[in-house]
């Protein structure tokens, strides 16, 4: 046996698995709801979503 015969990992498993597993991912789409059923905070949160994309498409225009 030489020096790197231990050096390889010939029966290891190569494969890496995603930290994240395919059903608890979402595609970044919003979902809508029913007015009826919503509460402020669903409002409150539709206004700091309009205003982040606000400032992300101003701050695409001024580069």
């Amino acid at each position: 046996m030489g020096r790197d015969e231990h050096r390889h990992s010939k029966g290891k498993k190569k494969q890496n698995l995603p930290q994240t597993p395919d059903q608890e991912k979402h595609p970044g789409i919003d979902v809508e709801f029913s007015e009826q059923i919503a509460d402020q905070d669903d409002f409150e949160a539709l206004e700091r979503s309009r205003e982040a994309d606000e400032r992300a498409h101003k701050r695409q225009n001024n580069q």
